[in-house]
């Protein structure tokens, strides 16, 4: 029986309109993202673990994915709107309705850091893979609390239980619960039997900036999605023209040494 086509990562810019669609820190730090995955393996059947509302998936892949997996039952009903996904089922990471052996690959886009209990749902995925499947993930890693700028800041004022105290409110607006290194995340694949391929750093200091900054600026967007269901009220040209200019130069840059966030290729052994 033939193999199903492969997934395809769409192959044009998405800055653009991921800045249309998203507030700003996060359209430039998932357009970074989206364009990884043009270069790398995506074999059908594909498992997307923390599928969220399907944004991501509809603006980075050309093709619909096969399953999309998330425990909330209100960004799933948003997915179902994006079409990005040709299933959708609600369940948690640590217990998913698969069979062993099922998938070819699972990807996971910035989700695990945000998951409290981290070891179970990459047994699950260990074991809904199958032998010789990917597992194609981002975390962000030690240096994201480094690079806060403010807490920078407070350091060069010989203010370090302040500067501290700033990167637990932002690990808390975040929603983070992991800053692992690529050994602690080769470890804990090590556990559930995956071997840890490649990975690599992005987003530097000045995007990561960016991002920080872009939490406070972003406010009106938050309510401009409550009140309208759109992050956007008016994404037009001119009215992003100035964000886009000031942020590509951070979607455009060469991947740092040193980058806050973490891209993995793990695979599971072909025994």
């Amino acid at each position: 029986m033939p193999l199903p086509d492969p997934v395809t990562a769409v192959p044009y810019d998405t800055f653009e309109r991921q800045l249309r669609e998203l507030p700003a820190f996060r359209a430039l730090l998932r357009a970074v993202e989206a364009r990884f995955y043009a270069d790398l393996p995506l074999p059908r059947p594909l498992l997307d673990l923390g599928c969220g509302d399907g944004h991501f998936a509809a603006v980075a892949f050309a093709q619909p994915l096969d399953v999309g997996v998330d425990p909330w039952w209100g960004p799933l009903q948003a997915a179902r709107d994006q079409g990005a996904h040709q299933q959708l089922a609600c369940a948690e990471g640590a217990r998913l309705p698969f069979p062993s052996d099922h998938f070819a690959t699972v990807i996971s886009n910035s989700v695990l850091e945000h998951i409290p209990q981290v070891a179970p749902v990459l047994a699950e995925v260990a074991r809904v893979l199958q032998p010789g499947g990917y597992f194609h993930f981002c975390v962000p890693g030690p240096n994201f609390r480094r690079f806060l700028s403010v807490a920078r800041a407070l350091e060069r004022l010989r203010l370090p239980g302040l500067a501290e105290h700033y990167r637990r409110l932002f690990d808390r607006i975040s929603r983070h619960h992991y800053y692992d290194d690529i050994p602690g995340w080769q470890a804990r694949l090590a556990q559930v039997g995956l071997q840890h391929e490649r990975s690599w750093q992005y987003f530097s200091p000045g995007a990561l900036a960016a991002l920080e900054w872009g939490h406070p600026l972003g406010l009106p967007t938050i309510i401009a999605k409550t009140i309208t269901g759109r992050w956007l009220l008016a994404p037009t040209h001119w009215n992003l023209w100035l964000t886009a200019r000031l942020l590509r130069r951070y979607y455009e840059e060469p991947l740092p040494e040193a980058g806050a966030y973490i891209f993995f290729v793990a695979r599971k052994p072909v025994t």
